[in-house]
């Protein structure tokens, strides 16, 4: 979400310290698989006290996030020696052909590249606003973890073949889904049992914009390794795997990338911790509990709102035809960011038929109201053509 027709909140608070950061560099580029760099060790041990997993961690530096979850792939099968991965229908989590193999968000452009890196298998996502009807939210999460234990790990990709099970804490791309607690608690059960490593993509839901660093924190689950990028460097190219020490146990020039933790970017993303840490991250979490008030009252008096989720600055509306039958409303929800965009609002689609709204970190109560506001006014717009 983003207001463009109001310059004033363009900006961001982070822009003139990254500015400073990037401007104190004595170098902008350094190949990171062959020198050290000061401040990449620096950024490591930072982001070491923030993990989400206890222990001794290690980190690797690439230029995105699909790279970030290119090496965890690579990590997983390497340090296990199993080929098989289990992720979820509705994740996204790149377009280089290994991180496209676990992606399943849309039918394109994955059929046109067939086939993608093997060894993957995909099951249900566990979203309990689409659940069968005459069973309970915690019926349904059990039978998709059921699913898992009963038919993949049994009749698929079987147990002591399994490498990692890749979740996304909140389905982003999909739906912006947060996956329930007892979901991810499950999950990580099933990996502890069998010695499965569990992946935790943060790329999109990471860096404090659930109002915790990492929205897995949310679940009280530890993963094994976290991908991380995108808002981390402020949108530089910086993508970052981490993982438990003792994992990352590769040898020597098994992964590498020439251009990953460059200077620039290691700046920026130290710039953007010290925000996040100072105001970011306290934002998100008071705003974002502000503006989900506003559109689950919208569910309380417009016919096409049929759900809202999320947590912190990431918020999903989905919208439907009717609430009782739970109808997509495709086609309706995107005239309603069109209208967004025409009043100078960005919203973007996520999945078939629901809105996210992403606003910067540092978004105020004001900004957040107008956006409200124009969401509120589009929607019945909408529904009053229809």
């Amino acid at each position: 979400m983003w207001i463009i027709s109001r310059p004033w909140i363009a900006g961001g608070t982070a822009v003139s310290q990254w500015n400073h950061a990037i401007q104190q560099r004595e170098l902008i580029h350094m190949s990171g698989t062959d020198f050290y760099y000061e401040s990449m060790i620096t950024l490591a041990k930072r982001l070491e006290k923030i993990a989400p997993m206890s222990g001794p961690i290690r980190a690797y530096y690439g230029n995105s996030g699909t790279e970030a979850v290119e090496a965890a792939m690579k990590l997983a099968r390497y340090h296990t020696k199993r080929q098989g991965i289990i992720a979820f229908y509705g994740a996204f989590h790149g377009r280089t052909m290994g991180a496209l193999s676990l992606t399943a968000s849309k039918a394109q452009p994955a059929p046109s590249l067939f086939p993608c890196r093997p060894g993957v298998t995909h099951v249900p996502y566990p979203n309990v606003y689409r659940k069968p009807e005459g069973m309970t939210a915690e019926e349904h999460i059990a039978e998709c973890v059921r699913f898992i234990e009963d038919r993949v790990l049994r009749l698929l990709c079987r147990r002591r073949k399994c490498a990692a099970i890749f979740i996304e804490p909140s389905k982003v791309k999909a739906a912006t889904c947060p996956l329930q607690p007892s979901s991810c608690a499950n999950c990580a059960g099933i990996c502890d049992q069998h010695g499965i490593l569990l992946m935790a993509d943060e790329v999109q839901s990471g860096a404090g914009r659930s109002g915790k660093w990492w929205a897995i924190q949310h679940t009280g689950v530890e993963p094994d390794i976290i991908t991380i990028a995108k808002g981390i460097a402020s949108g530089m190219p910086l993508g970052v795997m981490l993982a438990r020490a003792e994992i990352m146990d590769w040898v020597p020039g098994s992964h590498a990338s020439t251009f990953g933790g460059n200077p620039v970017c290691i700046e920026a993303a130290m710039a953007t911790m010290d925000v996040l840490e100072n105001e970011g991250i306290h934002n998100a979490e008071i705003i974002g509990s502000h503006m989900m008030k506003r559109p689950q009252r919208l569910g309380e008096t417009h016919p096409m709102v049929g759900d809202v989720r999320g947590r912190g600055l990431m918020i999903g509306v989905e919208i439907v035809k009717d609430k009782k039958t739970k109808a997509i409303a495709h086609d309706e929800r995107d005239r309603i960011v069109e209208l967004a965009f025409e009043r100078g609002l960005l919203f973007l689609g996520a999945g078939e038929n629901s809105i996210r709204i992403a606003p910067p970190l540092i978004v105020t109560q004001e900004q957040a109201d107008i956006a409200m506001d124009v969401l509120e006014e589009c929607i019945g717009m909408v529904e009053k053509s229809v």
